[in-house]
């Protein structure tokens, strides 16, 4: 049987895309079928209720939810969901047909290896991270708001696991050495530094994720490689593929 894979860029926690009459490809497909989501995934925002009808929607479409983590996720609340292994990876069930790829792990999806690893680095922080028991909370929070200025808030707005540990990079690392670096398709939110230099010019901050990714860039094989994040489509260098709210077929 062949299983079909698309990727798409990042939802926001907003699926409109993924109606009936938008994504008509849908009617053909069963749960054995995959979307991947590049980062920025936000269905688990609130960590309670109001997180429901937007998980239950993906839940009743006939394919199965991938994602990867961005860096505008609920972290607090993606941990409290328990770690499986799942098609030769570990992964977050949220729905029974909804999962998160954990970082650092090489997946086998519909035949092909997938390596995995979300993240980035936040680019609207450059005012400030506020902290919720700062007793001058309400008092910055309205100048910053006033100003409208590029700032969130601790554990509210902003985590700082937005970021893997080193532990994460390490589990990457044993990972691709196991699969020899050689995999069909890279998966990640943020793209390589070089890559992010082209896209953003002098706009581009590099970060640990950035160049661990440069690393994987210039050591592994690998046909395509799929990101999010920038709020952008098109392709880079013809291997590296940007994705915003486009959706494509994979084979």
């Amino acid at each position: 049987m062949i299983v079909a894979l698309y990727i798409t860029g990042d939802t926001h926690g907003d699926f409109r895309r993924f109606l009936p009459e938008r994504f008509r490809e849908q009617e053909r497909l069963t749960k054995e079928d995959m979307v991947l989501i590049c980062g920025d995934f936000g269905g688990v925002w609130y960590g309670d209720s109001q997180d429901g009808e937007g998980l239950d929607f993906l839940e009743a479409r006939p394919f199965t939810t991938l994602f990867v983590t961005g860096n505008h996720e609920n972290y607090d609340a993606l941990d409290t969901y328990s770690l499986e292994r799942w098609h030769g990876g570990t992964i977050r069930r949220i729905r029974p047909s909804v999962l998160l790829l954990e970082r650092g792990q090489v997946f086998e999806l519909g035949g092909k290896r997938v390596f995995a690893m979300g993240g980035a680095r936040s680019h609207d922080i450059q005012d400030s991270v506020l902290k919720p028991d700062d007793p001058l909370f309400d008092e910055m929070f309205r100048r910053l708001q006033a100003r409208d200025a590029a700032f969130r808030v601790n554990r509210r707005s902003w985590w700082k696991k937005e970021l893997p540990a080193p532990e994460e990079y390490r589990q990457a690392r044993v990972n691709l050495e196991r699969a020899g670096w050689r995999v069909d398709y890279i998966v990640t939110h943020c793209a390589p530094t070089s890559i992010q230099n082209e896209l953003l010019r002098g706009r581009s901050t590099p970060d640990a994720l950035t160049e661990f990714l440069e690393e994987v860039r210039q050591r592994c094989r690998f046909r395509y490689w799929f990101f999010g994040h920038y709020h952008d489509n098109g392709i880079v260098r013809e291997r590296f593929v940007l994705l915003y709210k486009q959706m494509i077929r994979v084979k």
